[in-house]
């Protein structure tokens, strides 16, 4: 078995590549670029979550991770980029209110408020185990990464990917600061998995802005 020292380590790697990930996803313009971001990132949970069951055997840890792999990694990545390939978008090139510079610079501050906020708050109850309040900070920072996604981007695929991220935030949070059940972290797949099939039902709208695909939904109530 791996020492906890280097266990440690290797956590820490993975989850700086994860905020890593976060900052792309933030900035980045290209969609083919965002999906392989998405990608990358929830494989990244995956080893932290491997790690974590060789340091704390447990078999919640060992099925999130290999629900992990097959969901985020694998179904719902391929799941996008058949829908791409539908809708023929290649570039988010709109954002709303902020420009990518101004979004990594958001992201730095939501970094440094989470990490200051937590440290005051439950910074106490990981005197002796810093790995797990690290864990727990940059699960928060990763779900408001995602909603800044949603919230500064126009096009619905785009926005997408934001919900995923903020879910992928939510489960390195339940990693780190509790025991995420099995039921709980399935549930949430089916919700993503479904979400990405009523996305693939209306890709006749995904190659639209959210306010041009309510217009074409108001022409149909108007026909009403």
């Amino acid at each position: 078995m791996m020492a906890a020292g280097l266990i440690d380590g290797w956590v820490e790697a993975l989850l700086a590549l994860v905020l890593v990930t976060g900052a792309f996803i933030v900035s980045r313009r290209d969609l083919h670029s965002l999906v392989f971001a998405y990608t990358i990132q929830s494989l990244f949970l995956v080893f932290i979550a491997l790690l974590l069951y060789l340091a704390h055997p447990s078999e919640v840890l060992l099925s999130i991770a290999l629900l992990t792999l097959s969901s985020k990694v694998l179904l719902i990545p391929y799941t996008i980029k058949r829908i791409q390939k539908q809708i023929k978008i290649s570039r988010d090139v709109e954002f709303h209110y902020i420009s990518p510079t101004g979004s990594l610079f958001v992201t730095i501050l939501l970094f440094l408020f989470v990490y200051y906020s937590f440290s005051g708050v439950i910074g106490g109850l990981f005197t002796a185990d810093k790995i797990s309040y690290t864990g727990a900070v940059f699960g928060v920072s990763l779900m408001l990464m995602g909603m800044l996604v949603t919230f500064s981007r126009k096009k619905v695929i785009t926005k997408i990917i934001g919900y995923l991220t903020m879910e992928n935030g939510v489960l390195l949070f339940g990693l780190f600061l509790t025991e995420l059940p099995l039921i709980i972290e399935v549930l949430i797949i089916i919700d993503l998995i479904i979400m990405v099939l009523l996305v693939t039902i209306l890709a006749a709208g995904m190659d639209s802005t959210m306010e041009e695909f309510h217009n074409r939904l108001h022409i149909f109530r108007r026909e009403d």
